[in-house]
């Protein structure tokens, strides 16, 4: 499916390939090559997201982006299931494994791997040919590549990142679910006036 959003309508090279229940919408562009498989949503929330050649992106994965963060991925990456990428740069020839999460402005550098259930927070920087092991949390520019029970460790790194400001466009002590939800809400709202198409060249 294809929506129209902030009179941005997706565009798919006609090498490539999109699963009729999967959900384009905005300002998305597939490249040749690339395989949108079944139920993956790449949503266009103001910034661009571009995928390059032979991108594939697999089931149920979520790709976004907003107005501060456009998404860019190279050529040759893979996307696995349920995977969460969003407002970043993946570099050429990247492996996103099953059940990642890649944050906003991070930026990961060709031919690394972000192993099952690994996580790239925001703003962070992985240089290429890396690897964030199984569970893991890279943090930092450059990221340090941490276990997940060292949350003391990751939180100094995380913290001076700031996700509320970042993602929410709160101060710290300004975010609170009542603020969070009210601000998301305003933006999500955009969509009430999407128009949606079904295109019989990606089907």
């Amino acid at each position: 499916m294809l929506i129209t959003h902030l009179g941005h309508t997706p565009t798919v090279h006609p090498d490539a390939w999109v699963a009729p229940n999967a959900v384009l919408c905005g300002d998305v562009h597939v490249g040749p090559g690339c395989r949108i498989l079944f139920g993956a949503q790449i949503i266009a929330e103001g910034g661009r997201i571009s995928l390059g050649e032979q991108v594939i992106v697999m089931e149920n994965a979520v790709l976004r982006s907003n107005d501060h963060h456009p998404l860019t991925i190279g050529n040759h990456c893979l996307i696995g299931p349920q995977a969460h990428v969003v407002g970043c740069t993946l570099e050429d020839e990247v492996f996103i494994a099953t059940g990642s999460a890649i944050f906003h402005g991070a930026h990961i550098g060709r031919g690394s791997e972000v192993r099952i259930h690994g996580v790239v927070h925001l703003k962070s920087t992985l240089p290429p040919g890396s690897t964030v092991p199984i569970g893991w949390v890279a943090v930092g520019q450059p990221a340090r590549i941490l276990p997940p029970h060292e949350h003391e460790a990751i939180w100094a790194q995380q913290g001076p990142l700031n996700f509320p400001l970042t993602v929410y466009g709160l101060q710290r002590e300004e975010a609170n679910m009542v603020t969070i939800t009210r601000g998301l809400s305003e933006r999500l709202g955009r969509h009430l006036h999407d128009s949606t198409q079904w295109d019989d060249l990606v089907l």
